[in-house]
């Protein structure tokens, strides 16, 4: 993505009446550090901007409805599921997606936690439970393996890694205080 990156490919602007067409702004975002420019109705989930406008995969859609977490990012430092929070609230906001924490040569402390503890099974849920401890671990270096599961409680993962994520959880936490 470039600092200053302007798309218009109408997957989650293209209006399905003729009247919404004129609901679409020019709106710019900042994600990953870098400034967006998008085209959109101020009422699309972020989460559809993000997938479908940016390419940025790391965000999943689960139901659609806040309740799984698999479309977690970080707005403004806090937690956030992207499938219910409108794109126009997010205007002026700093929004981090899972591309934002690293990359495959230099994953994030997190991202390594997970690969080393081989906590996944089929990944659909992985960025939810990252992004999830992300936020955690922002607000609290050092949490007791209750105050880690509490943190995951509504994240959903359906094939059962929860014992594997809950330990990177803690190798995370114990790798991040160590390098403080």
């Amino acid at each position: 993505m470039t600092s200053s990156s302007r798309l218009e490919t109408g997957h989650s602007t293209t209006p399905s009446k003729p009247s919404e067409a004129k609901s679409n702004q020019t709106m710019l975002l900042q994600v990953n550090g870098s400034t967006c420019e998008v085209v959109a109705a101020r009422t699309t989930p972020l989460l559809y901007v993000l997938r479908n406008d940016l390419r940025l995969n790391g965000p999943k859609f689960g139901r659609g409805l806040g309740e799984c977490g698999v479309c977690t990012v970080i707005l403004d430092g806090l937690p956030a599921r992207s499938c219910v929070i409108p794109v126009g609230g997010c205007v002026g906001r700093s929004i981090l997606t899972l591309e934002g924490l690293g990359s495959r040569d230099q994953p994030d402390p997190i991202q390594s936690a997970f690969i080393a503890e081989e906590a996944a099974q089929c990944g659909y849920c992985l960025n939810g439970m990252i992004m999830m401890t992300k936020a955690l671990l922002a607000r609290n270096a050092r949490p007791s393996e209750q105050e880690a599961a509490e943190a995951l409680r509504y994240n959903l993962c359906r094939c059962g890694a929860h014992v594997e994520i809950l330990r990177a959880v803690m190798r995370a936490a114990s790798e991040t205080a160590r390098s403080e």
